[in-house]
């Protein structure tokens, strides 16, 4: 029998053909959130014990919702999710993730928000609830926000928020399927065609972020002495880290001329880790970082990118000033 209130509900929205998956290596727990699901009217319903399947199976075949237990394993579930946001190789990066948690001790609320999860639902959990999450992600769930390090749900205050113009609206095919109540072939169609444009937006705004982040970095090197090891280090490892994700993600893409700037990138770094003519090393960093940026962001002059450069090193200094 639905919970009281649930009918009326269910009147306007169906369930039927929406495609779920439930991660939770716990049986009892997985035939628990099943039984819920069924009887809120859901009926494509598949479940996995792993990390491993979990994240096959959002690779291989994308769900419109999945529902994710993160009981002992909070860093490898919220690396699964964060990586499916970034969009390197899924399909769908933007489909519903509900993660249902024991408690919310620690980290795991921010581990969770960062990651670029929907929702956080505390368990024990009654059917009400869970439909009223679902719901929530079906009629009003929020746009997202891209940044060099997060791909997820706005959870900035009010004050703080961006325009709707400024943020990415996710293809949403549970909002399709349960709401709209569209048929399977038209909503594949509907999705493709989404996909296309979001996936589109999603990489040119990672890659002007990440194309940024590294003339940040290099200009940030420049004051730096190699004598201070460990930040310059530290420096170097993110610096080769972001480029060969800017490389990466520019495959295939207009914007694939990106690929050999970053290989002289990253040969700059090689000849900064060996030590080998620093000065030569530098240069040619920064002349393949600034060409980066330039290709990636042409609507922006260079003295334009080179303002907004310097002032983001001079906040950055400000606040590690502060901090010392």
């Amino acid at each position: 029998m639905r919970p009281s209130g649930t009918c009326e509900m269910m009147a306007r929205i169906s369930y039927e053909s929406v495609d779920t998956l439930i991660y939770d290596p716990v049986a009892p727990n997985r035939a628990a959130t099943r039984s819920a699901l069924l009887t809120l009217g859901f009926r494509r319903i598949e479940t996995v014990a792993s990390i491993d399947a979990l994240n096959d199976h959002l690779q291989r075949r994308p769900p419109d919702l999945a529902i994710c237990e993160v009981a002992g394993v909070q860093d490898p579930l919220c690396s699964v999710i964060q990586e499916l946001r970034q969009g390197v190789s899924a399909y769908n990066p933007f489909l519903v993730v509900i993660v249902t948690a024991w408690g919310n001790a620690g980290s795991l609320v921010g581990n969770v928000i960062n990651s670029g999860a929907d929702d956080l639902l505390l368990r024990p959990f009654s059917t009400a609830t869970l439909e009223a999450r679902i719901r929530t992600q079906v009629e009003r769930r929020k746009g997202f926000v891209i940044t060099s390090d997060y791909v997820g749900p706005d959870r900035r205050r009010s004050s703080h928020r961006a325009g709707p113009s400024e943020l990415l609206q996710p293809p949403n095919s549970l909002k399709m399927k349960a709401k709209e109540r569209i048929a399977d072939e038209v909503v594949a169609e509907r999705l493709n065609r989404e996909l296309k444009v979001a996936r589109a937006t999603l990489t040119a705004e990672k890659l002007r972020r990440e194309a940024f982040q590294i003339c940040v970095l290099w200009r940030l090197m420049q004051g730096l002495a190699p004598q201070a090891k460990t930040h310059y280090e530290v420096d170097l490892m993110r610096l080769a880290e972001v480029t060969k994700s800017l490389s990466r993600r520019a495959r295939d893409t207009e914007f694939e001329e990106a690929t050999d700037w970053c290989d002289k990138v990253l040969a700059a770094i090689e000849g900064l880790q060996l030590g080998v003519d620093r000065n030569a090393s530098m240069h040619l960093l920064g002349h393949a970082a600034l060409s980066l940026i330039r290709l990636i962001a042409p609507e922006k002059s260079a003295e334009e990118h080179l303002n907004e450069l310097d002032a983001t090193v001079a906040m950055i200094r400000s606040r590690e000033a502060l901090a010392s």
